[in-house]
Order: structure tokens, then C-alpha cells, then sequence
């Protein structure tokens, strides 16, 4: 079918998908989460697909395609790009096909993902790592496929694709027990959303369907807004599944026809969710497999008392990562700040800045301090973790007070950036 804007998942081809899936994919469960339905005063089911046998849904759609590939096709072999997810459904997929594959990585990709695309493909694929983004790695994997004939096995932007992550609905209405009200999903280059989108339009209408994308990457939301597909010159590459500057064209015609409305999630609330569903569940995520649960502080109001589903899509997070998603987060709460401040070179101004200028619960957690031959002043970059939100206007209060000069660099985007 070439004619994008005509191409709308149907059933027949959704429940084939599922049949195709049989014995390939995990059913994975429906939950109730206990602590978000308290918090939310609603009932907020997770849509387990961290759970999945490669810990995210992309076995779905990529198995999906490429068992449908003619004897001539998977002869040739197939090739592809992805941030990871889609990359071991691919290996996953190659291996139990007995299919050679060709996977284009971004060389930021985690460690951890390139290892098990390794591990789930054994000797049937070969990793390249290429370019800083998934666009880069996209553009390589494309030309491969030109100059070799191999199938290219898009992570989003394919019928098949689509209609293999279609299955998530199909499981969700499956498990429920109550007409669901919400849900959310979340937006990469759309497959996800176009798939379940497109079941739920069909299957329960009456479900509000909630698109969740990282703030630093709203690809899908300005394509929506401009009536076309829109490539975005600059993203935020941290929700590393979900950070793609251009979607999909079968994807967003198919999104803009199902999605109700479109939410960005700063990176910094993705951040606190990771760590609140580890603290408080045991649940492990990664970046764009908190997007859906981060979105529902945004619609406290709407649901509550409502039943809504989160669809959490994937677990592939690499343990270095955890301190910077302990910052990112503590910067947006509001609870890590920095500043360069001025000290006079006197004997005791570090001293009275400790005793005086930081409140009895203030930790300074970052300080670095240059002695200049100026004898009246000596800049040092100091990071500071308050207790509290309201606890910031106090201490830069108590540095006005006491002489300090400061600069706060947090809303300084440059300067952060070549500091921090």
C-alpha cells in the first residue's frame, strides 16, 4: 500500500499478528499498582512490558515483520537501526528464524543494551555502532539495505510493525475487568501508539487516549500541531527509546486519527518516577518506560476515580545511568542547586558560609574553589541539595545577608552544561 493517509491497522490483521506472536511473546500481566492508585485516587493498571523476554514490547512488531518475509527475503538477510529496544527484538527475532541481521546502533547507546542485542542474537547479528543519534544510525542502515537488498526492519514506521505492537491492546482488553477510561502511551516514532491507538478506536471507543512524549523530544506533538511531519533540528537524547527527531509517516497518520491529546513530560519528572517505582515497587524502568507514569501528574484531576492504564514499555536501563537520573531529578523538584559564589580571601569566609549561609539540613555536595592573586575575591562552584523546596529563598536570603556574591548557574543553560 503506498498511499499512507489510506492505511488504518485493521482487526483481521491485529488478531493475525497475535496468532504469529503465539509461543514467541510473554502475555505479560496487567497490574494494579497499589501505590500510584492511592496517590491518584484511581484505579492505575501498568501494562507490565518491562516484563517482556527482552524486556520491552518491540519483540512484538519486529518478530511480527519479519516472519511474514518471503523465503527470497530472509535468504538475504534483514538489517535495521534502533536505540536498543527494537534492536534486540530484531536479534531475538534473527536468531529464532535462523535469519543473519545487520543492527545499526547510535554510538551514546548504553553498554547494557548493545550487550544483550548480542546476547539475544548470538552469531545471526552483527552490531554497528554509528552516529550520536538513532537518526544517524537510521541513515546508515537505509543505505546499507540499498546496497546489499536486505529487508530494512524499521522500528516504527511499517504496517507490520505496527500491527505486531497492536497485540499490547489486544492483551490489556483482554485482562480488564473494567471499562478503562485512560490510557496512556508512549510516543517514540509512534508504532506503540499507532498499534494500540488503533485497537482501542476500534475495540473501546470510549477510552481517552493519551500520548506521552519526553519534553526534550516532542516529535509527534509538533508534527500534530504543524499538519505534517516535522523533523526537529534539536532534541534531548536522555529518554533514549522515546528520543527520535522525526516520526513516522504511516505512524502519524494513524496517531493523529486516534490520539485525543498529546502530553510532553520534562526529563526530570521521568527521572523522579524511575526512582520512585524502584523505591517504592522494586520495579526497574528505564527512561521511556516511565513516560506513561510520569504523565499522570499532569492529569491528577481528570482521572481521578477513573480506570487507567499505563503502558510501561520497557526495562532496559543500564546502572550507570543512576546518578545522573538522581540529578536530573533532584534539579527539577527543585532540590539540587549551584552556584559560583565570590568568597572573600580572608580567613573564615568558608567557615561563616557553613555556619551561617547554610540551613541546618543544606548539604553541599559539589564545591570546587580556585585561589586568584586578586586578594579581595575567589570564585568556587558549589552545589547544594536542600531538604525541601521552600528552603531555597532562605538560603539565598542568608548569602545576600552575609555578603556573599553569587551566581545561580541552574537556569543558565550554557554555562550549566560546561560546568556540570
Amino acid at each position: 500500500m503506498t498511499n499512507t493517509q489510506k492505511y488504518f491497522p485493521q482487526l483481521q490483521n491485529i488478531n493475525k499478528a497475535k496468532i504469529n506472536l503465539t509461543n514467541i511473546v510473554l502475555h505479560t500481566p496487567l497490574q494494579k499498582n497499589l501505590n500510584l492508585s492511592d496517590e491518584f485516587q484511581a484505579n492505575i493498571l501498568l501494562k507490565r512490558e518491562d516484563l517482556q523476554l527482552v524486556r520491552s514490547y518491540k519483540l512484538r512488531g519486529a518478530y511480527n515483520k519479519i516472519v511474514q518475509l518471503s523465503e527470497q527475503e530472509r535468504a538475504k538477510g534483514v538489517v535495521c537501526a534502533s536505540a536498543g529496544n527494537h534492536a534486540q527484538g530484531v536479534a531475538y527475532s534473527c536468531k529464532k528464524l535462523g535469519i543473519q541481521g545487520k543492527i545499526y546502533m547510535p554510538a551514546t547507546t548504553p553498554k547494557q543494551k548493545i550487550r544483550q542485542v548480542q546476547m539475544f542474537g548470538k552469531t545471526y547479528v552483527e552490531v554497528v555502532l554509528a552516529g550520536d543519534t538513532y537518526d544517524d544510525a537510521y541513515n546508515l542502515a537505509m543505505d546499507d539495505s540499498k546496497k546489499t537488498g536486505m529487508a530494512f526492519i524499521h522500528p516504527f514506521d511499517d504496517q507490520q510493525i505496527i500491527e505486531g505492537q497492536a497485540t499490547v491492546g489486544i492483551e490489556i482488553l483482554q485482562d480488564s475487568k473494567e471499562q478503562i477510561d485512560y490510557i496512556f502511551i508512549p510516543i517514540g516514532g509512534g508504532g506503540l501508539a499507532a498499534g494500540v491507538g488503533s485497537y482501542f478506536k476500534q475495540m473501546s471507543p470510549q477510552t481517552k487516549i493519551i500520548g506521552v512524549e519526553p519534553a526534550g523530544a516532542p516529535s509527534m506533538q509538533k508534527s500534530i500541531e504543524a499538519g505534517v511531519v516535522t523533523e526537529l533540528k534539536k532534541i534531548d537524547k536522555f529518554v533514549d527509546g522515546a528520543a527520535v527527531q522525526k516520526v513516522g509517516e504511516i505512524t502519524f497518520e494513524i496517531c493523529k486519527q486516534v490520539i485525543d491529546k498529546i502530553i510532553p513530560v520534562p526529563e526530570g519528572r521521568i527521572c523522579t518516577k524511575i526512582l520512585e517505582l524502584y523505591n517504592q515497587d522494586a520495579i526497574v524502568i528505564e527512561p521511556a518506560g516511565a513516560l506513561s507514569i510520569a504523565a499522570l501528574d499532569f492529569y491528577r484531576d481528570e482521572i481521578k476515580g477513573k480506570n487507567v492504564v499505563c503502558i510501561v514499555s520497557g526495562s532496559n536501563n543500564d546502572i550507570t545511568r543512576t546518578e545522573e537520573i538522581k540529578e536530573r531529578s533532584l534539579l527539577y523538584e527543585g532540590l539540587k542547586h549551584y552556584f559560583i559564589v565570590r568568597f572573600p580571601q580572608r580567613a573564615g569566609a568558608l567557615r561563616t558560609f557553613v555556619d551561617v549561609v547554610l540551613g541546618p539540613t543544606d548539604d553541599v555536595t559539589h564545591f570546587e574553589y580556585s585561589k586568584k592573586t586578586n586578594r579581595e575575591k575567589g570564585p568556587a562552584l558549589i552545589g547544594i541539595e536542600v531538604q525541601k523546596k521552600e528552603d531555597f529563598n532562605g538560603l539565598l536570603q542568608r548569602m545576600e545577608e552575609n555578603g556573599f556574591i553569587y551566581e545561580y548557574i541552574n537556569e543558565n543553560e550554557d554555562l550549566f552544561r560546561l560546568l556540570i
